[in-house]
């Protein structure tokens, strides 16, 4: 197994109130007053679950919407019950940056249930196993910050399959510290933070001249994933009408676990 990372301090700090104050190792790679999209959409999958009543539902869809850039502050999350029900509900969740409305969430959740006799996957659409994550490489800073971000700083990505810069790029995934302090994520919450990245490790344009930040972000999940690694297989195509798309397969070490997307805006820088 590879080593455990070296630890850093919780992504955010509970205020009281549902509000929270962000630490500096969330930034991200495009405004160094903003968070990556990864911490944010942890934080917000973390609200979701925890949404009552129903917390012991398990989340089978997650969507983000990014509004606009979520600053490195103080923010405040709040989340309703959209459906209410015993076996499926929608879980609505907001994110604000003082009184702007910085994120929109909503998300399925179903009750759980243990049907050995339901689970099957169609021969010829399993997807095959990533090499582990002590096979590769320490992924490359895609961009060369004056101070902290949340990759390298709050995460770790470990390149397993695919060339930098093509398009198509297999990574691992892992947070370096707590979401809350004394508290690690969720499956949910990893891979939230883990799913933002498809963008970034994929990218086939250079990030020195291109902008290619996700308007959004959606998650189904078919299991819940164990482990602190989130293994993506992503992929990026963009167009010259300024539009783009990002996939990827999810996975643990157990194999593949869901699939995440991101639609994405594309400018020169």
């Amino acid at each position: 197994m590879a080593e455990a990372p070296a630890r850093v301090a919780a992504l955010f700090t509970p205020l009281g109130d549902g509000s929270f104050e962000a630490a500096p190792s969330t930034r991200g790679p495009w405004d160094a007053a903003m968070m990556h999209g990864g911490p944010p959409a942890a934080l917000l999958a973390r609200a979701v679950e925890h949404t009552d009543p129903g917390s012991e539902l398990v989340v089978t869809r997650l969507t983000i919407e990014l509004l606009g850039g979520v600053p490195i502050g103080p923010l405040t999350v709040a989340t309703s019950l959209a459906k209410t029900g015993r076996r499926f509900q929608i879980v609505d969740a907001t994110m604000h940056a003082g009184d702007r409305l910085a994120c929109l969430a909503r998300a399925v959740r179903i009750r759980r249930a243990d049907i050995p006799a339901a689970a099957s996957v169609p021969p010829g659409h399993r997807d095959a196993p990533l090499p582990a994550p002590e096979s590769g490489d320490t992924m490359p800073l895609y961009v060369r910050p004056e101070r902290g971000m949340f990759y390298p700083d709050g995460a770790e990505i470990r390149h397993v399959g695919g060339e930098l810069g093509s398009g198509h790029v297999a990574v691992w995934i892992r947070l370096r510290g707590d979401l809350l302090p004394g508290e690690p994520a969720s499956p949910l919450a990893r891979t939230a933070a883990a799913s933002d990245f498809a963008n970034g490790v994929s990218a086939g344009l250079s990030f020195d001249d291109w902008l290619f930040a996700n308007t959004e972000m959606t998650i189904h999940l078919y299991r819940q994933p164990a482990g602190e690694w989130i293994g993506l297989d992503a992929r990026t195509v963009t167009d010259a009408s300024g539009a783009g798309l990002s996939t990827g397969t999810l996975h643990d070490l157990q194999g593949p676990f869901g699939i995440c997307a991101q639609s994405l805006f594309i400018d020169r820088r």
